[in-house]
């Protein structure tokens, strides 16, 4: 299993993104941050604690579950109920430019997913996708306005995010599967 950022490059990587999130947007007046459960979420803390190093300011952070949005709901679910996670935006994102931010870009499934959330909270100035990791293979077509890291991978392997807060350690990990068919998992682990 190569681990392909340790703590250090997912600093440094939150740390560039956060820079250019300012100079994308002229600062960051009107941006508010929603992590994507679940991984999604401690890295929107992350670069809202970037955000005012930067700038000084406090840029509004929020959750977003999209259990009830996913595409596969039926196939992946575990029991009679889907485990749905409690969504926090405590802000209204009308007429504010909101960063999605979530681990891993894959398919696109989850990002589409989390749009579909996104909007029924209300009608945003604009979103941008900001992601630890994209590991290609898109089945839709989205494109992540801010990458920490691109990392080329097979099908047939995952990419493992692991964040302290989750975790107990910051690493991100490249894995293989060789057992036949499809590799699967949990769509923030898996990165789809």
């Amino acid at each position: 299993m190569p681990v392909v950022m340790d703590a250090d490059r997912i600093s440094r990587a939150l740390t560039r993104i956060a820079h250019e999130i300012v100079e994308r947007n002229r600062g960051v007046h009107d941006i508010a941050l929603v992590g994507v459960r679940s991984r999604g979420v401690p890295l929107a803390r992350r670069l809202a604690r970037s955000l005012h190093e930067i700038t000084g300011d406090d840029v509004p952070t929020g959750a977003l579950d999209i259990t009830l949005y996913r595409d596969d709901l039926m196939r992946h679910q575990v029991g009679p109920q889907p485990v749905v996670r409690r969504t926090e935006i405590p802000f209204s994102i009308d007429r504010r430019v909101i960063i999605l931010v979530d681990d891993v870009l894959f398919t696109g499934r989850t990002t589409r997913a989390a749009l579909d959330a996104l909007i029924d909270f209300g009608r945003p100035q604009a979103i941008q996708l900001v992601v630890l990791d994209d590991r290609g293979h898109r089945e839709l077509p989205i494109k992540a306005d801010y990458v920490g890291k691109n990392i080329p991978t097979s099908r047939r392997e995952s990419v493992q995010v692991r964040l302290q807060e989750l975790d107990t350690v910051d690493e991100v990990v490249l894995e293989r599967d060789d057992k036949p068919g499809p590799v699967s998992g949990d769509e923030g682990r898996a990165g789809v």
